[in-house]
């Protein structure tokens, strides 16, 4: 068996590749350009295990050693970083870290989403973005119509009325310019982000998991595909707080002895997940009673940026626990019910003396 230490870059790579029947150690630099690393890997005799940081210009190696039938592990940066003590830093000794951690089978290895779940991603992702270019268009229409006394607010796009009112003012010559043309713009990206939305939607649609999250109040298509696909096996969190630290959603700490600090969230996760899980539960809250009343309580007590953002994080723990059990949202409600009326009998905490409890007298 060899085991291929690999510090990957855009151009080339440096490997240190151990055969671990022999013990012989061997340190390559390997040019992109070219069949060269094709030729190297397709040479490595026996069963190969190749590891290698995560970065974002890896796929393309990924589906390459796919191709060549290479076992490739993927390891968390940071802890791989935190496992050398020296400050001397190059690229021969990167894979050679990355080695000894493989042989020592202490590499911290990253869950990788399958190919048909990265595809997906990026389908989600050019939604986002272009949803992100129309609503700065709308920003500017909006500031041009405020600017000369026309306040339609989102009736503004409406094609009978606000556009209309728009369209009529008469501005000078650079602003009616400006004004046309960011309206050609809307135009087309309103058409790309209606396209993306129904490829959305029938993704969604096809996907059994995606279609019991949207039996959720307050969750579309495109939040359903998105908690599905990045969140991916819900099997690998072993509870609530992991899929919450996973997305970013808790409180960073910087606590000692018996002083807690408690700061605000990590976003240590993916913003596009968070941003979806805080709007859909906006809408959630006026169907749900008990997120409704989840959230008026962290209003009153904490503002309205903590209780949008704890409602958020409920939501999504109870989007991970459908995918888990894989239910819809009328059987997760008739699972609480039943518990609640388990709980029911049970006595309060703090309740008094075990003697008014349990009956039993001194």
């Amino acid at each position: 068996m060899k085991i291929v230490g690999c510090d990957l870059h855009a151009r080339q790579q440096s490997v240190a590749v151990l055969d671990t029947e022999t013990g012989e150690l061997l340190e390559r630099t390997l040019e992109h350009e070219g069949e060269q690393l094709r030729a190297f890997y397709q040479g490595l005799d026996g069963p190969v295990t190749v590891g290698i940081e995560a970065t974002g210009a890896m796929q393309w190696f990924l589906q390459l050693m796919e191709e060549l039938g290479v076992q490739c592990q993927v390891g968390h940066p940071a802890k791989i970083r935190a496992a050398e003590t020296r400050k001397q830093k190059h690229d021969r000794r990167d894979a050679r870290l990355i080695l000894q951690l493989l042989t020592e089978q202490r590499f911290p290895q990253l869950w990788m989403p399958k190919s048909e779940e990265r595809d997906l991603r990026t389908l989600l992702r050019d939604r986002h973005q272009w949803v992100r270019m129309r609503s700065r268009v709308q920003s500017t229409l909006q500031a041009i119509a405020l600017n000369h006394g026309v306040r339609r607010g989102r009736s503004l796009w409406n094609k009978n009325g606000g556009r209309e009112a728009l369209v009529a003012l008469s501005l000078p010559s650079y602003t009616a310019q400006r004004r046309d043309q960011l309206l050609c713009q809307y135009d087309s990206l309103n058409e790309r982000v209606q396209e993306l939305q129904r490829q959305v939607e029938a993704e969604a649609q096809q996907r059994p998991r995606a279609r019991q999250l949207m039996t959720h109040p307050g969750v579309g298509p495109v939040t359903a595909l998105a908690t599905e696909v990045f969140l991916g096996d819900p099997g690998r969190f072993r509870n609530p707080k992991a899929v919450a630290s996973y997305i970013g959603m808790i409180p960073c700490e910087n606590s000692s002895a018996k002083r807690r600090r408690l700061g605000e969230i990590s976003k240590e996760g993916n913003s596009l997940v968070r941003y979806l899980w805080c709007e859909a539960a906006m809408h959630a809250v006026n169907h749900d009673p008990e997120l409704k009343r989840f959230y008026r309580r962290k209003l009153v007590q904490k503002g309205m940026g903590i209780a949008r953002v704890g409602a958020a994080r409920k939501l999504g723990i109870r989007l991970w626990i459908m995918l888990r059990d894989q239910i819809d949202y009328e059987e997760f409600c008739r699972r609480r019910r039943q518990e609640g009326e388990t709980l029911a009998g049970m006595p309060d905490r703090n309740s008094g003396p075990a003697s008014a409890v349990t009956g039993l007298t001194e």
